[in-house]
């Protein structure tokens, strides 16, 4: 065995899904597998049991190949914090910025990184199925790529390009994408996958018939739509597919609604899949403040630039509409940066540099940014139920024993709880069953509203690796395996054709 690099026509073509589905179908062949992508833009990370912090794709990819997840899956994760900035973390590390204007050309450091790291990979495992990132035929991008063909010329990977046909044009999209990359680049093009189909297949036959004949490489198959499957995406606020499949609700009536606060630079939203998982719960995304002033609770997650978006809170006049509702009592959770706007004064030198500004003033605590990270998986429980997390943040809260309110307090996992706000920096807590749902219970009686868990309903981790599942079974079920395997242990065939005009000259 050897490995693979799965390509997209766009982003969002279903990269991440397929090679999440593959890494499964192999595993349940017996062979031993990692996922690897050289580098991620994403501000959805997780923590892995080393403290390294690496793409929640990957994470969930390693999950899917039945591997612990560990830093050289993603060697190079970028986390925006402005349009033309990003913080970089290297082998699961923090390891300085990097300004848009160096993208194209100041990266060959973390380029060695990344090779270095697919080179690992392969020594110890029989395959390494790779994710390219965007498209591979973004030519302006080509000199200094180490993600797409950049990488599979380095490691001689054979290319899997997947086109999103939900998104329509995919014929064109397939053929065009060849068309731009150079002879040596189009050499390790061997083969296309559609994806996301609805539909009768003998009409898409034809397309797929041409597609071969005009480009000379074979179309392994035509994955279909698989409902209730998801990916954690590498955009922070992507849904991951709950916003197109809610889940079963239970009982009569209306759901609890949860309304997510969708900041400009939200991170880790992942954070409520498990709660839009649960039947009988409503979650959805929203920069409305009568949204924000009406559902049954409120979300303020993660994210990258707590200072930043608080501003932007206020600009929309969602912080009044946070504040109106903590007054009347309505719920009001804030994880991670949305724990920090919930504090009384924050101190940030570091992050946004802004100094000492207001926060929600909800809790009587005060936050303060720091250089170093904090990565760790923690432990804990709440009201007896085990919880275990991982914590992504440079700001630190700290209660202020001044405030009169600070007796009134009540601890919640590494934060705390004052009448119907509560905070936590923790993330992954809400994918703990008993913890998830005597949460919401607890929750939805502060609201008002008459909910409580459906009985033998599966947890969130049953329901994801039931997901990875049905990923494998179209699989192996749609594509053609052998293949597949033809391409992971032997590389892509000799003697693929050409397809003009080629790459355009760079310069």
């Amino acid at each position: 065995m050897s490995g693979l690099l799965v390509a997209g026509t766009t982003s969002d073509a279903g990269k991440s899904l397929v090679v999440a589905g593959i890494c499964r179908y192999l595993a349940r062949q017996g062979y031993t597998v990692a996922p690897f992508k050289a580098q991620n833009m994403s501000n959805n990370s997780m923590v892995c049991p080393d403290g390294a912090e690496i793409g929640r794709a990957q994470w969930l990819q390693a999950r899917a190949a039945g591997v612990t997840p560990e830093a050289a899956m993603n060697p190079i994760l970028l986390k925006p914090g402005s349009d033309r900035r990003s913080h970089v973390v290297a082998l699961g590390k923090p390891y300085g910025t990097l300004d848009s204007g160096e993208y194209a050309t100041g990266r060959s450091a973390l380029a060695e990184i990344a090779h270095g790291s697919l080179a690992e990979l392969r020594g110890r495992f029989d395959a390494v199925i790779c994710e390219g990132a965007g498209s591979p035929a973004e030519v302006n991008l080509r000199s200094g790529d180490y993600v797409n063909m950049g990488l599979a010329r380095r490691a001689s990977l054979p290319v899997l390009v997947v086109g999103d046909i939900d998104r329509g044009g995919v014929f064109a999209a397939m053929f065009g994408t060849l068309a731009l990359l150079d002879a040596a680049d189009q050499r390790l093009v061997a083969g296309w996958v559609v994806n996301k189909f609805r539909g009768d297949l003998g009409l898409l036959r034809p397309g797929l018939d041409s597609l071969a004949d005009v480009t000379g490489r074979q179309v392994l198959g035509v994955l279909p739509w698989v409902e209730g499957a998801w990916i954690d995406s590498e955009d922070a606020l992507a849904a991951a597919g709950w916003e197109r499949d809610t889940a079963p609700r239970a009982g009569n009536g209306r759901p609890l609604s949860v309304a997510v606060v969708r900041f400009p630079r939200a991170s880790n939203a992942t954070d409520v899949d498990a709660l839009a998982a649960e039947p009988g719960v409503s979650v959805s995304l929203t920069a409305d403040p009568d949204t924000v002033r009406t559902s049954d609770v409120v979300v303020l997650p993660g994210t990258r630039a707590t200072v930043d978006d608080l501003r932007w809170m206020r600009e929309r006049g969602i912080a009044d509409a946070v504040r109106t509702r903590a007054d009347a009592g309505g719920p009001v959770l804030g994880i991670c940066g949305g724990h920090q706007m919930l504090a009384g004064a924050i101190h940030d030198e570091w992050e946004s540099g802004a100094g000492t500004c207001p926060g929600l003033g909800l809790l009587p605590a005060t936050v303060r940014f720091h250089s170093d990270k904090v990565l760790g998986t923690p432990r804990g429980s709440w009201r007896g139920h085990p919880v275990e997390a991982y914590e992504i943040h440079h700001g630190s809260a700290t209660l202020d024993e001044r405030d009169g309110r600070a007796a009134e307090v009540e601890t919640f996992l590494d934060g705390w709880r004052l009448g119907a706000v509560w905070g936590t920096t923790w993330h992954g807590a809400f994918d703990n069953d008993g913890f998830r749902r005597a949460w919401l219970a607890e929750a939805a009686a502060q609201a008002g509203r008459p909910w409580e868990p459906e009985h033998g309903a599966p947890g969130f981790g049953r329901l994801r690796d039931a997901m990875l599942d049905r990923l494998a079974d179209a699989v192996g079920e749609h594509l053609d395996t052998a293949a597949l395997l033809r391409l992971v242990t032997g590389g892509a065939p000799d003697g693929l054709p050409f397809v003009p005009p080629g790459a355009p000259p760079v310069g």
